[in-house]
């Protein structure tokens, strides 16, 4: 068993930010706990990050934050934590599914989420380089592109008519063929948005994920110079948070205090685990505000003892 002042579950970007925020205060015993997996570890480049104006890639991100950790005592175990609850007063225990007891002061969970999207041949190497998720974050990059949406009923129909804001040349495919109401129909149709019902067979690319266009199943080509995907039903990792008591909105987002990120006592949250853009740089600063008041929380713990 490991016994530490603040565990960190989760190593994407909110987490890492947290860590270092956290290990520069030079008195707190800090843990991180990562299953290695997450939106940072797909994503291959990030374009709206300051300092990276020619991108850099989510594994980049992350191996440069945990270095940067690490220099100042941040432990990290990787391991996936399927289970939380509190056993005393001012103790939270967490159980990884390595079988591993962990117990701690305060925990950080940046557990985020996980976007659905169909298993199509070349869609995963492309996203973040030329395939896009967010528009707040990558709209910028289709500006005047000849551009395929991939996704799923009106999912895809709603975020067709943001990006038909972006460029005159766009294209979405309804790989799933679930309905869309009449009502976006007539709208998609109005602001210039070409339709498709048509399953997607492969993503198709030149070298370093450049999209070139998709194949669907019926042999036809569509070609395309950028990428976007809204397929709906993306599953936030919320459990742990229930598990110690933190409010779970409609939507399985966690609600937290927006000045501390304090969903539930001595538990935090970060990232696209709560409601807000889900964005990379958001996270980032969502990590550095809960370790501010986690490192105010665990000070005001060794006053009392």
């Amino acid at each position: 068993m490991r016994e530490v002042d603040c565990i960190i579950v989760g190593g994407g970007l909110a987490g890492l930010q947290a860590a270092i925020q956290l290990g520069r205060y030079s008195v707190h015993q800090i843990l991180v706990i990562d299953a290695g997996e997450g939106r940072s570890t797909l994503c291959r480049t990030y374009h709206n990050i300051l300092g990276h104006p020619e991108g850099i890639s989510g594994k980049e991100l992350r191996a440069r934050g945990r270095m940067q950790a690490e220099r100042t005592g941040v432990h990290f175990e990787q391991d996936r934590i399927i289970e939380a609850s509190r056993i005393q007063e001012e103790r939270i225990r967490l159980k990884g599914s390595s079988g591993n007891i962990y117990e701690t002061k305060t925990v950080l969970l940046a557990t985020g989420l996980t976007d659905r999207m169909p298993d199509i041949p070349g869609l995963k190497p492309t996203l973040g380089r030329t395939v896009y998720v967010c528009p707040d974050c990558d709209g910028y990059e289709i500006q005047g592109q000849r551009t395929i949406l991939l996704g799923a009923g009106e999912a895809g129909a709603n975020m067709a008519m943001v990006l038909i804001e972006r460029t005159d040349d766009l294209l979405y495919i309804n790989h799933d063929q679930t309905p869309i109401s009449a009502d976006l129909h007539r709208q998609m149709k109005q602001a210039g948005v070409r339709y498709l019902e048509a399953a997607v067979q492969e993503v198709q690319q030149m070298e370093d994920g450049h999209i070139t266009g998709v194949l669907t199943e019926d042999g036809q080509i569509y070609e395309s110079e950028r990428g976007f995907i809204a397929f709906g039903g993306n599953r936030v990792h919320y459990e742990l948070a229930e598990q110690l008591g933190a409010v779970i909105t409609d939507n399985k987002h966690v609600e937290a205090d927006p000045r501390s990120m304090q969903a539930a006592p001595q538990v935090w949250i970060a990232g696209d685990l709560g409601l807000h853009a889900e964005q990379a740089t958001v996270a980032m600063g969502e990590g550095s505000i809960a370790a501010i008041w986690i490192h105010k929380e665990l000070q005001r713990m060794k006053k009392t003892v």
